[in-house]
């Protein structure tokens, strides 16, 4: 049930919830290099099933109602192809480009939200989400140029086109599953259905892995499912079109990850891009005060 909890904390459980994500794209595309990212994918899924499931049952010990259920499997089906196309795209792809392409998502959200939720989409929500959109094209911008685009790479583009689309369906269905079930509910169902939805292809694309992918693996369910229960939070807690444009706040965590982890350099370019993705945030997540009557 929703709260409309117009503090800050959504808004702080957001950012906590997309940094852990970063983070578990940046195992996971390790181990999609390994294993490919349909295996690497399927597993992981699988694995954080089996972490949120026991907690879930302990708490609730019941099978949500059918109309609920519709809205568990919709999710489900739409993350599968979500994320095997993301990881897709990260192995032909650096993290950072990858997750910046993917930022067409909350702008599509926006109408989205407005379309099937029936949200009235504010000036300021909109204005935060063109200037972190600003911001990515700023950062992409200057990179420009650099580096040559082969057929691997434009594959990766494609592909993660194609998860963005997903993914701002998936925005949608996250505040829809948010307002009907709890954190461990909705975590339980996406991994579930997610698994069960790529399992079918498992006898011609999945691959073992070696024992330390394993671990990468482990490593990315556990920050998936984290990550998943500040955002389920989040979400039943405010507006999608208020939540929605700190999803920029991914890039700055990506750049961050990819400096420690694959040494790469944070030039001009991407500071005054980070410089329009936090304006943008800050001025989406703005609410507006309550009018006082005149005495």
């Amino acid at each position: 049930m929703s709260v409309n909890d117009d503090s800050l904390k959504p808004v702080v459980a957001t950012i906590v919830g997309i940094a852990l994500f970063s983070a578990m794209d940046a195992v996971m595309k390790s181990a999609s290099i390994a294993i490919g990212a349909y295996s690497a994918y399927l597993l992981r899924c699988m694995i954080g099933f089996c972490m949120i499931a026991p907690i879930w049952w302990w708490r609730t010990r019941k099978m949500p109602a059918r109309s609920v259920m519709k809205v568990h499997i919709k999710r489900g089906i739409v993350v599968a192809f979500m994320g095997w196309t993301f990881f897709g795209a990260l192995v032909r792809l650096p993290l950072a480009e990858a997750i910046a392409v993917s930022f067409i998502a909350p702008l599509i959200t926006l109408y989205l939200a407005a379309l099937i939720l029936g949200e009235k989409i504010e000036r300021r929500a909109i204005l935060g989400a063109l200037l972190g959109l600003g911001g990515v094209i700023v950062i992409v911008g200057g990179r420009i140029g650099r580096e040559r685009l082969n057929e691997d790479s434009l594959v990766g583009l494609t592909l993660v086109t194609v998860s963005a689309l997903l993914f701002a369906w998936n925005l949608i269905l996250q505040r829809q599953q948010a307002l009907v079930s709890s954190p461990e509910e909705a975590g339980t169902f996406q991994n579930g259905v997610a698994a069960l939805t790529l399992l079918a292809g498992a006898p011609f694309l999945l691959v073992m892995p070696p024992a330390p992918v394993w671990g990468e693996l482990f490593a990315g369910a556990f920050l998936a499912v984290t990550a998943l229960l500040f955002l389920t939070w989040a979400y039943a807690r405010s507006e999608t079109q208020r939540l929605v444009p700190i999803e920029y706040t991914g890039f700055l965590w990506a750049s961050l990850f990819g400096w420690l982890y694959f040494g790469e350099q944070v030039r001009g370019a991407t500071i005054v891009g980070a410089a329009l993705i936090v304006a943008g945030c800050w001025i989406a997540a703005r609410r507006k005060r309550p009018e006082q009557s005149a005495l």
